[in-house]
């Protein structure tokens, strides 16, 4: 596919709305790893089965499906910074937010709307990304209003919610 029809199709896909997530691991040395994605979706519920896609072109993806075990972080409506700090190359990324470890020992980002620590059960092959596809082995939801992402930009039901506003 040429360039041109490429970013048609993105910008194709950008047309559905999406929530943001940060998806986060630790690498053979111990060390975060994280990035942000909104290729993001629940699979099963028995078992409770995940998925989220990852680029093969990206720095993170031998660590990702080398590892056991990684989190998905539901970024609140608040959390728009952290979204660029994991969509950016930045040496430390967690060094500018506040996490845990989670009993893995894989990063859970505070003040995420919800998150999920899931085994690594699948890496299924997708063309020019990868699917990972996790058991959930634990989560906790805040029930706080989630960060979304539509044609290349944020967005946050929180002021609907706030107004009453439902769909």
């Amino acid at each position: 596919m040429d360039a041109e029809k490429r970013k048609a199709l993105r910008n194709a896909f950008g047309t559905f709305m999406t929530g943001v997530t940060v998806v986060t691991t630790l690498d053979s040395a111990g060390t975060p790893q994280g990035f942000t994605a909104n290729s993001f979706s629940s699979v099963s519920l028995d078992p409770a089965l995940l998925l989220v896609s990852i680029d093969k072109r990206s720095a993170n993806f031998a660590t990702f499906t080398e590892s056991r075990h990684f989190a998905i972080n539901v970024l609140s409506a608040g959390q728009q910074e952290t979204s660029n700090i994991f969509a950016q190359k930045i040496p430390d990324r967690f060094s500018l937010v506040d996490w845990v470890e989670a009993d893995s020992g894989v990063p859970l980002l505070a003040g995420s709307s919800a998150w999920f620590e899931c085994e690594l059960w699948q890496v299924v092959d997708a063309g020019d990304h990868a699917i990972l596809i996790g058991k959930v082995v634990e989560f906790e939801s805040q029930g706080s209003a989630g960060l979304g992402y539509y044609r290349g930009a944020y967005f946050t039901a929180q002021h609907h919610m706030a107004q009453g506003v439902t769909a």
